[in-house]
């Protein structure tokens, strides 16, 4: 015969309400987290995999912030560069006018202006430094301030401050890109170009103003060419730099991908199934409210309310 003891009972049922009290509050942690564990000891096993996703997925991250920065950096090379090529094309336009109506009134002021605006690409910056500096990013490329600098210096590889530093940058860990652009490298013929122009505009056959006398006819002609060549050779440029936006581009995407799938792998071995967590955590409740219930009625059922 079994004997009735409602301290047993007691003791039964209490340490039900404990059990379902400590899965509701584990349930709980889970759906609030949505982590299986907060610490790699939680992970058993699969924390030396987990370790080395976390360090690749802090790998791909480092690669993607690089490339963004990278990005931007040549959108405004790109307009520099831009800038220049249209320079070099506004000049050329300019002479081309004046041969066309054979007067030269304006022509210094345009190519001046173009010229100008040969040196402020030239001297552009990006987040405070100087783009083609050649890595002497606090140091202007150049220090040319108009059409007299040309003629100032024997040489216009003087006018030039940069270093021959080409700059290159990690796209991720086997690729390594090539972006920088030295000023005297893109920019000697152009600045050639406007040198032959204040040259002559100095010698005996100038000013160039006015109504064009042969000499200054033959001479202009002679320099279409010259511009033409020093914008193919800036065009090049320009399509380098286009070709690096592209390889960055597909890059970023790439490196995306990667984060992704790191993410999604991660997941599969940190997060807690949530339909699942949910469902432990009703369940868990309905067990506390069951057993609560349980002790609630044997407190009612206890042998000391029919003694009275």
């Amino acid at each position: 015969m079994n004997r009735i003891s409602t301290a047993g009972n007691y003791s039964a049922v209490l340490a039900n309400l404990l059990s379902a009290q400590a899965r509701q509050v584990a349930a709980g942690q889970d759906v609030s987290s949505e982590k299986k564990a907060t610490d790699l000891k939680g992970f058993a096993r699969q924390a030396e995999t987990l370790t080395a996703m976390r360090t690749l997925q802090t790998r791909v991250a480092g690669y993607t912030d690089q490339t963004t920065i990278l990005g931007n950096r040549l959108e405004v090379q790109d307009a520099a560069l831009s800038q220049m090529t249209d320079a070099i094309l506004s000049a050329r336009a300019a002479i081309a006018n004046a041969l066309a109506t054979d007067r030269a009134d304006a022509l210094m002021q345009e190519v001046s202006g173009a010229f100008n605006n040969v040196v402020t690409g030239l001297n552009t910056k990006n987040n405070g430094q100087y783009l083609f500096s050649g890595g002497q990013v606090n140091t202007p490329p150049t220090n040319a301030t108009g059409l007299a600098s040309l003629t100032a210096v024997t040489s216009v590889a003087l006018l030039f401050q940069n270093a021959d530093l080409v700059t290159s940058n990690r796209l991720d860990d086997t690729t390594t890109l090539h972006t920088g652009f030295p000023a005297d490298q893109i920019a000697t013929e152009a600045f050639n170009a406007f040198g032959n122009i204040q040259s002559f505009q100095e010698g005996v056959d100038g000013p160039i103003v006015g109504s064009l006398t042969a000499a200054q006819r033959t001479f202009l002609q002679g320099q279409l060419a010259v511009f033409d060549q020093a914008h193919a050779n800036l065009v090049q440029v320009v399509s380098r730099n286009g070709i690096n936006q592209a390889r960055v581009t597909a890059a970023q995407t790439d490196l995306e991908h990667r984060k992704t799938m790191l993410d999604g792998m991660i997941g599969n071995i940190t997060d807690v199934n949530m339909a699942e967590a949910i469902s432990r955590l009703q369940q868990a409740q309905t067990s506390v409210q069951a057993a609560a219930q349980v002790f609630s009625t044997l407190s009612g059922a206890s042998l000391l309310n029919y003694l009275r």
